[in-house]
């Protein structure tokens, strides 16, 4: 018989000893879950499926019933006339409130005080008939600087009457344009993409609203205003 021989103390190793280590080498061993562990894992499982499908079945009803609304062009029913009043005081003028009938709609009319420019204006936001944008801006103390970043510093191409007034054409020649009125102590900017014949209707309204409102005023609220 061939003893085996421990490969650290140079003495035989005992015939046992190597059989048992070449079967734990050969044989590795694998756990073993019992049944009922098994079971209920997989019951767990199960369990939140039948959970999370019966969730979905009882949402689904309430988000057929409120579809959500379509993006078509939300437009806020905005009173005009109502802020430009409230923002008087301040401003030191009448902000004008073009009256359009139902043909351009304002999504948004408010006083800025200019912190970052340093020019207070009445600003307000017109959706066109056609789905265009108009954006309106009025102020007292305009400068060129200012007026540069308002039209997007677009060279003037021309003048167009609206409104009985020779408005400044400005054109930036990538479909943005503007309109520009010095008239009655204030300064009006109608800018955005929409067509010449939709600024010369809003033109002509906000003449009308300047005429009506007459000259301006300053309150001495509005005397401390930059």
């Amino acid at each position: 018989m061939q003893e085996t021989t421990s490969p650290n103390s140079g003495q035989p190793a005992p015939e046992g000893q190597s059989r048992s280590a070449g079967s734990s080498a050969e044989a590795p061993v694998k756990p073993v879950i019992p049944a009922a562990a098994a079971k209920r894992a997989n019951a767990s499982v199960i369990g939140m499926i039948i959970a999370l499908v019966l969730s979905i079945a009882a949402f689904l009803p309430v988000v057929l019933m409120n579809p959500q609304p379509r993006n078509e062009g939300y437009r806020p029913d905005i009173d005009v006339a109502s802020v430009a009043r409230n923002a008087a005081d301040v401003a030191g003028f009448t902000p004008v409130a073009p009256d359009t009938g139902n043909a351009f709609r304002a999504n948004y009319a408010r006083w800025e005080a200019g912190t970052g420019s340093g020019v207070a204006a009445w600003e307000v936001g017109y959706l066109t008939p056609k789905g265009s944008f108009i954006g309106l801006v009025q102020t007292k103390s305009a400068n060129p600087t200012w007026l540069l970043q308002q039209t997007k510093n677009a060279p003037v191409t021309g003048s167009r009457n609206a409104g009985g007034q020779e408005w400044e054409l400005r054109d930036t020649g990538k479909g943005e344009k503007s309109m520009v009125l010095a008239y009655r102590g204030t300064t009006v900017i109608l800018s955005g993409a929409a067509q010449l014949d939709e600024f010369a209707t809003l033109a002509d309204a906000v003449v009308k609203s300047l005429d009506s409102s007459g000259a301006v005023t300053v309150s001495p609220s509005a005397s401390a205003t930059p």
